[in-house]
């Protein structure tokens, strides 16, 4: 791979700044000192020096990351109008990384933003039934019947109901708050299914897909990598 994309995989800046960095001499490949940014190399072979650290052991071909979305971002890696969650992602080169999914602009909560298809493929196939927890706030009262519809599935205008879901309330500072838990992807899916039910989603925001929960730390339009256990609970 060039030179400029290794080092961007490794964190280290900006395209522009990685220019600048490697024509300034502060790279070298071997031993050597190496001034072009197209410069080939590999990783596993050569030994790849940064301002006198060597970046060989730091180097991932695979990228993840737990964002907390926030609202008024799409979920994209580009867009002519609107901010992507890529563009709250200061990590150099892209190496290709797209969200899991989507989450609606004004929906916040757990995207994982990855460069490994085969993971997004397999978190995002029906097949798999990975569940997506969602809270969601509503214009009226959830009763207990409408616990029950939207747990049995509900028609939402597409071809089929939606599969059995999870539903359950839980008290949030005096508020009854609806958890629902669905494995499936449809176009607005959570919206609809509450409209199904003569109802309407006031706030939403997904806490978990799969076995990982939303880092309560980090504030929306904040994000990490995912550490070695989240990973494991996704695969």
């Amino acid at each position: 791979m060039r030179l400029d994309k290794f080092l961007g995989s490794c964190g280290i800046g900006s395209r522009k700044q990685l220019k600048e960095y490697i024509k300034n001499g502060m790279v070298c490949v071997d031993g050597n000192v190496i001034t072009k940014p197209e410069f080939s190399v590999d990783p596993t072979i050569n030994e790849i020096i940064f301002s006198g650290e060597s970046l060989t052991s730091d180097y991932k071909e695979f990228r993840y990351y737990l964002l907390n979305k926030p609202q008024g971002v799409v979920s994209a890696t580009k867009d002519n109008h609107d901010k992507t969650v890529l563009d709250l992602i200061d990590i150099g080169f892209d190496n290709n990384l797209a969200p899991v999914g989507r989450l609606d602009k004004d929906t916040e909560g757990l995207l994982i933003i990855t460069n490994d298809g085969k993971l997004a493929h397999r978190l995002l196939s029906p097949k798999k039934h990975v569940e997506k927890e969602y809270e969601v706030h509503t214009a009226r009262v959830i009763s207990d019947f409408d616990l029950k519809k939207l747990e049995e599935g509900v028609d939402i205008g597409d071809d089929e109901p939606t599969l059995p879901a999870k539903a359950f309330i839980e008290d949030v500072n005096g508020e009854a708050v609806l958890h629902l838990i669905i494995h499936e992807g449809r176009f607005h899916q959570v919206k609809r299914m509450l409209e199904a039910i003569g109802n309407e989603v006031t706030f939403l925001k997904r806490i978990r897909m799969g076995g990982l929960v939303l880092d309560p730390t980090l504030a929306p339009g904040e994000y990490r990598e995912l550490t070695d256990e989240e990973l494991d609970l996704l695969k």
